[in-house]
């Protein structure tokens, strides 16, 4: 069999090894593809491993070799799944391998947002405390996050270690998700009062603090919006390490700019990578990071492991994170 693997440049830098893939089988490495030379990469070979490209209807008919899709990533809506199923193509994702490396960078946005590090460094580095009348001074609001409540929407992995830091700063914990009954025994939650599972209006309407880590999907796009915003606390701090197009990014700008959202941040925008006109580029108290969430060395060396022997169990004809 031949593979090809499509977008190796954002896995890899140099700085790990994508031995454990190439050695499974005869594979083809680039380090990027775009939807305009996908075809092309790809070819007659019957294994991809893929990012951000994506996989539809077309995608499938003009592509009559292909087998299997490594998806090396934990999210999976560049692939029309339904497509797959029906052209035969095993479909498999990497789940969970983040999930310390996104949890890390949610709470450096919320530590930053809460305590404004930068700006005060920012502040200090240009002599303001040179030049201070007094032994301190502080030019932004700094706020305690203990007895605050953070809302996080979406309870998996990366949701669950978020509530699990919460409650290590003694903050209350609000949560949503679709399927609240599948968490009634968790030991993290049984007995507590301060951990709670609500409905989303309670999660606009009670957070200081709102935390997006659930898919992005019909329901769950544009969740982030005028309507929604108007709902939450004047001053709330919204985090978004999901996914871009969770957030109306012009709603999130108007409010940032009115000053009803105090502070936000992002690792993630709706196109990828961001266009020049986002309106979240401009915004005040707005952070920003290249969706590096995942990033880490060690992040990076678990999801190689992890496609590796998905693809080895699919040769086996065994099932192993397997979506189709």
């Amino acid at each position: 069999m031949k593979a090809v693997y499509l977008e190796a440049d954002a896995v890899n830098r140099g700085d790990i090894s994508l031995e454990p893939i190439t050695s499974v089988m005869e594979t083809t490495v680039y380090g990027n593809t775009t939807e305009d030379d996908k075809y092309e990469h790809i070819g007659d070979a019957e294994v991809v491993y893929a990012n951000k490209i994506i996989f539809d209807e077309e995608a499938f008919t003009r592509l009559p070799n292909l087998k299997y899709i490594g998806v090396c990533a934990t999210g999976y809506n560049v692939v029309d799944i339904e497509a797959a199923k029906k052209h035969g193509v095993t479909v498999t994702n990497v789940p969970a391998y983040s999930t310390e490396s996104v949890a890390q960078l949610a709470w450096g946005f919320i530590i930053e947002s809460a305590a404004r590090i930068s700006a005060h460094n920012e502040s200090v580095h240009k002599g303001d405390w040179v030049r201070s009348e007094t032994f301190c001074y502080w030019n932004y609001p700094v706020m305690e996050l203990a007895g605050k409540t953070i809302g996080l929407i979406g309870y998996g992995n990366i949701g669950s270690r978020m509530a699990e830091i919460a409650l290590a700063f003694r903050m209350n914990v609000n949560i949503y998700t679709a399927h609240p009954e599948k968490y009634k025994d968790d030991p993290m939650i049984s007995g507590r009062s301060d951990i709670n599972f609500v409905s989303l209006d309670e999660i606009w309407e009670k957070s200081d603090i709102v935390s997006l880590h659930c898919p992005m999907n019909k329901d769950t796009e544009k969740m982030i919006c005028r309507e929604t915003i108007d709902k939450m606390k004047d001053g709330v701090i919204i985090i978004n390490v999901s996914r871009g197009g969770l957030v109306n990014e012009q709603d999130l700008a108007d409010a940032l700019a009115s000053g009803k959202v105090a502070a936000a941040a992002a690792d993630v925008v709706t196109v990828e990578p961001m266009k020049e006109d986002n309106p979240l580029l401009t915004a005040p108290n707005m952070c920003l990071t290249p969706h590096l969430a995942w990033a880490s060395v060690e992040a990076r060396s678990r999801l190689i492991d992890v496609v590796a022997e998905n693809v080895k169990s699919y040769l086996r004809g065994d099932k192993l994170n397997v979506l189709t």
